[in-house]
């Protein structure tokens, strides 16, 4: 994007104090929805990051089923979030026929509050470009009404005016793109852990269908 450009281009030319006052001069240019940009911005990643941290806690990827399924027969060797949940799950043991709603119970207490957190933090990675239009349209009005009022280079004052305008459109589309690329990794983190419980739920159907059998 050009912003992004121009940030590099320009940072490769001047050293860090004179790349900061262009930052803080291109900032200042935005106008007053910076802010609630830069606040959106804020709420954005650390909704995505505490979400992504929260499910990286399960280390559901790192604990191949080779090894969870070992506890189930013994839950006491569990480890980390899957072992607390196998023996959540497994109770008295896995003869037990609450085993199944146990794991339904898991899903009901954990993903709920995930999906409500995904949705909301949809919702305000969209409404970032959609600020970023506000401004520009805000700025492209005040270009036309100075424009209205000037005499002479009407060129030069509706160039910069579009200019300074478009940063906030800019702004909001680089806040989104990264916002976008969180919510795939939270969807996807979801996604394992929502696998691990299946393959979970599946494990125990089939050992309690053998305990039956061997009866």
């Amino acid at each position: 994007m050009e912003i992004a450009t121009l940030l590099v281009g320009q940072a490769g030319g001047m050293d860090l104090g004179k790349f900061t006052h262009f930052v803080w001069q291109t900032w200042v240019e935005g106008g007053w929805l910076m802010i609630p940009l830069a606040g959106l911005a804020m709420l954005i990643y650390f909704e995505a990051m505490s979400l992504i941290l929260r499910l990286g806690k399960s280390k559901v990827k790192k604990t191949p089923r080779s090894i969870w399924s070992q506890w189930i027969d013994k839950p006491e060797e569990g480890t980390g979030h899957i072992g607390d949940v196998i023996r959540f799950v497994v109770g008295n043991g896995i003869r037990n026929d609450d085993a199944i709603l146990r794991v339904e119970a898991v899903k009901s207490k954990l993903l709920p509050d995930i999906n409500s957190r995904i949705v909301v933090l949809s919702i305000l990675v969209t409404i970032a470009p959609l600020m970023g239009l506000l401004g520009t349209v805000i700025g492209m009005l005040t270009t036309f009404r100075g424009l209205a009022t000037a005499s002479g280079q009407a060129v030069d004052l509706v160039a910069e005016g579009i200019r300074v305008a478009l940063i906030t459109t800019q702004t909001g589309l680089m806040i989104a793109i990264p916002g976008y690329i969180f919510i795939s990794l939270v969807i996807r983190s979801r996604n394992s852990y929502l696998a691990f419980l299946a393959e979970l739920e599946t494990t125990i159907v089939q050992r309690v269908h053998k305990l039956e059998e061997a009866k």
